[in-house]
Order: C-alpha cells, then structure tokens, then sequence
C-alpha cells in the first residue's frame, strides 16, 4: 500500500473515531425518548424589603423516568454581591459559614457560595413549607406526577458592611453557577421570566409573584462518567445459547473507569463505609465478566398462536447500594401491540406523533420498587404478553429482541446484533403454537414410535 493510500486510511479511520465519539458525546446529553425532560429551579420573589426579600424556591422534575435518589438533590449557587440567608424553611444550609462580622442576630448562612438540602420528612411543622421534606428525593413525571416537586423559603439580606439590596433591580447581579449536586446535571443562569401567577379563592382571584428567576438543569450521561452502569443479556426458548452481556461492558477489571469489585465471600475495607456517611454510595460491585452494577437479562419465554412471552430480570450486582423507585425503560417496535404486564408498572412513552415504540417500567410500591443489592434477593422480574402482529411479526432477524435498554435513565450496553440468539437451521418465521403444545406433541410422537418399534420386534 503506497504512503497516500495508507494515510487516507488512517484519515478515514481517525474521522470514524472522532465521529463516534462526537456521537457519544451528544447521545449522551440528548435523550430522544425524553427531550423535553429537564430539572427546573424556579426563585418567586414574595416580598420585597429594604435590607433584602423573601423568595420561595420550587424544584421541579421535568424528566419523564429519570428521577432523584436518596441523598437527594443539594441545591447550590453563588451570590452576585455580598447576600446572606438569614432564614429559611422547608430547607437548610448544609453549613452556616462565617457569621463573625455580624453582632446580635446571627443569620443562617454566611457563604458566598451556600448549598441548601431538604429537610427529612417528620421535621418539625414550624419549619415546613408545602410540598418539602422529602429529603431531596424527587420521583419523575412517569412514575408519580405528585412528587415531582420540591419547594422551600429563604429570607435573604446582606451582611453589615454590604451595600443595599434591591433585585428588582435589573443591574442588581444576580446568583450564578447553580448546581443540584447531582453527577451528569449542568444548570444555565437564572433568567427573568414573566411572573408565575397563583390562584386564590377557589380560582376566583389570582395574584402573582413579585418577579420570577428560572434556571434550567440538563442531565448527560456522558458527564456523569464515561462507563456505563448496565448491560443486556438475552436468551431464548428455541435456543439453548445465552447470550451473555459484552465482555468489559462497564469497564475491565483493574482499569481505572472500573468500578471496584469483590468476589463472593470475601469482605474487603472498601465495603465498610465509615459510619454516619452521607455521600452518594459508590458503585462496588461482584467480580464479573461485565463489571457492571446491573444486568438486565431478556428471555423470549413462550410463543402462543396470537401471542408472544417475554420474561425480563433486573440483577443489581451492587455490593452495597440499593436502587429504590427504579424505572426500566424499553424500545421495540412491538410494544405497541403490549397487552399485559405482570407485577410491574407500565406506561408508553409516545414522544413523536403516534409512534409507539417505548415504555417505562417501575416497581410497585411497597412490593418491589425497592432492587435489594447484590445477592439472593438482589433481583426483580416481570413478564409481559405481546400481540403477534400477522403483517409483519417474525422471529427472524432479532425481533423479539429490544433495540435498546436503559436503566434509571442510563442506557444499556447490548449485545451486537450478530450475536442474538438464532432460530434452528430451516425453522419457520414463528412457531405457530404453544411451545408446550409442540413439546407435549413431540414427547408423544415419540413414545408412539417406541410402541410401534417394539411391538414389531415382538
């Protein structure tokens, strides 16, 4: 191969690199089964005073099935001036920073840069707003459109030696480099928005707020960490090959993306986390092939003349975190033809006009929303019952597997398409009966053949 030749292949190649890479990069902070989903924060100023105002602060999960766990979100920004919180309710500041300039009243924080998390449910009623307490958790739209939205109060001033507060203000700077406290998540500036207004009186009045700021949140994968957090494995019942997830699927073990494992029976420092530890559980999983914190296995079960049986596991691998109010979402082009789910919850995510191709599973309350972490009951499954569609339903070429998976809102890694489960050498499209019918048949036929063998050796 001449030099041109070989450094038009190295081009090519180095262009195909930067193009998936680019691609990864923007899939991962574009979600197109949710693109409007986003994490709204929303400042409405109540009153307005000399030394400063009162603001109520809304938190709102627009995401359809990407919702906010346990430590919760901690809401943080930076003061445009020299601004104080002098009180607050339904939330507090993690830390009160340095009130020494201040004689008299103390105010509740101090920071430059505060951060705010939500009071646990049972706090006391004199510090609760409507709709807080919730310990930062916020479920997604999807899954419970009641509590998806967080809500606290602050009072702010500014210190002894600052100058006025005024935010009415238009060149009164305002807070800057907002951040929930949540991996993957980036927040714009806050904007000025026209007033939110409020019904009073049963709707017969309405007032609105003083002025209203909103900041927008997106979330990408990407940002969060560059290895997946889940894999795909499939099976069948015509094939006795299961299909494992891809090897190294959320990193080797020992390299450094990785995350740390143990293999059963042992018991390492790094699962003792120190007591009273409040940051995110880190993934520390069970030495496997794949390294990651969840499986997800899809097993084509049974085929019915009408219909067709899909059972699906969700393995946590996770040595140490539970994933509570976790949600499953799927694409296949059958489901729009889904007639029965069991022991999950189940809705379409019609996005595009009438194409109903996705869906997001979750857990039933207080049955098995809550995915235990690694061990014997470090499982939930499903079943699900989908109607063959004559026109274009067959088994062949990968139908009845999904064209992808994502778990808490993070995609899958699945297994290449050459490798799904193949039907046996001359099978049919479908087969057209129940598979224990066939089986019962084929164990029939045979015995009748060993009665006929033997008589006609008698």
């Amino acid at each position: 191969m001449s030099l041109c030749c070989g450094g038009g292949g190295v081009l090519l190649w180095v262009a195909t690199y930067v193009f998936l890479l680019l691609h990864l990069c923007l899939a991962g902070a574009y979600d197109p089964m949710d693109p409007n989903g986003n994490i709204t924060i929303k400042w409405d100023f109540q009153q307005f005073r000399d030394d400063g105002y009162t603001v109520m602060i809304d938190i709102y999960n627009y995401q359809l099935y990407r919702h906010i766990d346990s430590p919760g979100w901690k809401l943080g920004w930076t003061w445009g001036g020299e601004e104080v919180i002098w009180d607050a309710r339904g939330a507090e500041a993690a830390e009160q920073g340095n009130c020494s300039k201040f004689t008299g009243n103390i105010p509740h924080c101090c920071d430059k840069s505060p951060v705010i998390v939500d009071l646990l449910p049972g706090a006391p009623y004199n510090m609760q707003t409507k709709n807080c307490c919730k310990g930062g958790v916020l479920a997604s739209l999807a899954q419970d459109h009641l509590n998806y939205h967080s809500s606290f109060q602050i009072s702010v001033g500014t210190s002894s030696t600052g100058p006025s507060l005024n935010v009415s203000d238009a060149e009164t700077p305002k807070p800057y480099n907002f951040s929930l406290g949540l991996a993957g998540y980036t927040c714009s500036n806050a904007t000025v928005v026209p007033p939110t207004k409020f019904q009073n009186d049963g709707g017969r009045r309405k007032t609105q707020a003083l002025l209203t700021w909103l900041v927008s949140c997106s979330y990408s994968q990407f940002r969060e960490s560059q290895a997946p957090k889940c894999c795909v494995s499939l099976s069948t019942f015509y094939n006795e090959t299961i299909v494992p997830c891809p090897t190294c699927s959320c990193g080797c073990q020992g390299s450094p993306e990785a995350p740390k494992c143990a293999n059963d029976g042992q018991n390492p420092t790094f699962l003792q986390l120190p007591q009273g530890y409040d940051d995110p559980v880190p993934d520390i999983v069970m030495c496997t092939r794949h390294m990651c914190p969840i499986r997800v296995h899809w097993h084509l079960k049974l085929s019915y003349k009408e219909y067709w049986r899909v059972k699906v596991t969700i393995n946590n691998f996770n040595m140490l975190k539970n994933y509570s109010d976790w949600t499953l979402v799927v694409q296949h082009p059958n489901l729009q033809s889904l007639t029965q789910v069991f022991s999950f919850n189940y809705k379409p995510l019609i996005q595009y006009n009438t194409i109903n191709d996705t869906g997001v599973f979750w857990g039933i309350k207080y049955y098995n929303d809550l995915l235990l972490q690694q061990g014997e009951f470090g499982n939930v499954q499903t079943e699900i019952l989908l109607r063959k569609d004559p026109a274009i339903f067959t088994f062949q070429g990968g139908w009845p597997f999904p064209r992808k998976i994502s778990f808490n809102g993070q995609e899958c890694v699945m297994p290449t398409p050459d490798e799904y489960p193949s039907l046996p050498r001359g099978s049919t499209a479908s087969p057209p009966l129940d598979s224990h019918l066939c089986h019962g048949l084929a164990l029939l036929v045979s015995f009748t053949v060993l009665l006929l063998i033997q008589a006609s050796i008698n």
